[in-house]
């Protein structure tokens, strides 16, 4: 029987670049670290809506095959595989697990009695804020841990940093592009202070996957970009130190509801690059 199952989006065979893939894989990685890749079985659940059946039978399996189960569901999947897992595991009488990914569960869960109740039923709630433990634990879950976000990434050493001294001082975001990452606020930021002053006295470079809903708006912005705004792409998530260490900070004026502690600020502290972001 093997030790842990982890039930999560990873991805399918495209390369997608989100918060959600990004922790599915590291966590998946760093316990076949510390079990073996033998104790580890993984399911999924990429694009699960197009194949329920099948997501239904590869979750019996898992609960047949594994003593723990690790979901990472997405904000609309907690709503399905919490209740799902809960439900399948009366005969099994696993231990499930379930690590959130983002912020935005003590908000659900204040609106949705039902799927606090089902939640009281997982082993452990593992939670990336301080913050977050209290609000479930006011909402009288008791099984809720703290486990700060995390990534394998290279930290730079103090004579590995870069200090810029003289204009054009570089920025640049390091999301998802989407607007409720702050990505147009960041892009205006600029522009204003570039024309008050009437020189270029900061650059921008907007790193990250575009979110499928906002490519058409995102391509109408770029086609207005002034020459020291420029897209990146996509850069991996282990190679970020290479690429922020350059910059002279970070943006990171989200206003993105899920919002728990961002991956972006594990990567900018790692690279030692401040970080402007919203509260």
């Amino acid at each position: 029987m093997y030790k842990v199952g982890v039930s999560g989006n990873f991805g399918g065979n495209k390369n997608l670049i989100n918060g959600q893939t990004i922790k599915t894989k590291i966590l998946t990685e760093e316990l076949k670290l510390l079990i073996g890749s033998d104790h580890i079985k993984t399911l999924d659940t990429y694009n699960w809506k197009k194949k329920p059946f099948k997501l239904l039978k590869s979750s019996i399996k898992l609960l047949i095959n594994c003593k723990n189960i690790i979901i990472l569901p997405a904000q609309n999947g907690i709503r399905v595989f919490a209740p799902l897992f809960v439900l399948l595991n009366v005969l099994m009488n696993r231990r499930l697990h379930y690590v959130v990914i983002g912020g935005w569960l003590p908000k659900l869960l204040k609106k949705n009695n039902i799927l606090r109740m089902i939640l009281k039923y997982f082993y452990a709630i593992y939670v990336e804020t301080d913050k977050m433990v209290k609000d479930l634990k006011s909402l009288g879950l008791d099984n809720v841990i703290y486990l700060p976000n995390f990534k394998r990434i290279n930290i730079l050493e103090e004579n590995e940093l870069v200090c810029q001294t003289k204009e054009p001082f570089k920025l640049c975001t390091f999301s998802r592009v989407m607007k409720e990452k702050g990505i147009e606020e960041a892009i205006e930021a600029v522009k204003k202070i570039n024309s008050d002053m009437n020189r270029v006295v900061f650059t921008l470079d907007i790193y990250g996957q575009i979110e499928h809903n906002y490519k058409e708006r995102f391509e109408k912005i770029k086609k207005e970009f002034p020459p020291y705004i420029c897209y990146k792409g996509v850069i991996a998530f282990d190679k970020s130190t290479e690429v922020l260490k350059n910059y002279y900070a970070l943006l990171f004026p989200t206003y993105y509801e899920g919002e728990g502690f961002p991956g972006t600020i594990i990567d900018a502290f790692s690279s030692g690059v401040p970080v402007v972001a919203t509260n």
